[in-house]
């Protein structure tokens, strides 16, 4: 893992929630993305090496509806950089962690990820991203 490479954060409003994020970060979004197989738009700000992105909801079927559902806006995941995203899936589940996903696929920002079942790591939602073009 190089660093983290982005704090993702649920929210039901993605025009209000970034507004918020502007005035305390002191700077606009720098990019907004649909994501179609997750069912979410998002926003992302930069903050020094590391990022925010903001998920909202695109329809009820949604994973980031049925987590605002459950337990309200907030932190959703963590995500790490990996340099080799098949090579560090492997070493996970050949340690016994549980991956949601076992291949990597597209995500948002150009990047591929794969995420980490969170009864893997204390309840956390651990996201695994590469850069796509890679």
């Amino acid at each position: 893992m190089n660093k983290i490479e982005h704090l993702g954060i649920a929210v039901k409003d993605l025009a209000a929630s970034n507004e918020i994020f502007t005035d305390l970060l002191g700077t606009p979004p720098y990019k907004e993305e649909v994501v179609e197989s997750e069912g979410v738009i998002t926003s992302f700000f930069k903050i020094g090496e590391s990022k925010i992105e903001l998920l909202q909801a695109t329809h009820d079927q949604s994973p980031i509806h049925n987590f605002i559902e459950k337990r309200g806006e907030g932190m959703h995941h963590i995500a790490f950089a990996v340099e080799d995203i098949h090579a560090e899936i492997k070493r996970l589940m050949d340690k016994g962690y549980r991956m949601i996903h076992e291949k990597p696929k597209q995500g948002a920002d150009g990047k591929i990820i794969a995420f980490m079942h969170p009864k893997s790591s204390n309840g956390v939602l651990v996201e695994l991203c590469q850069d796509a073009d890679k």
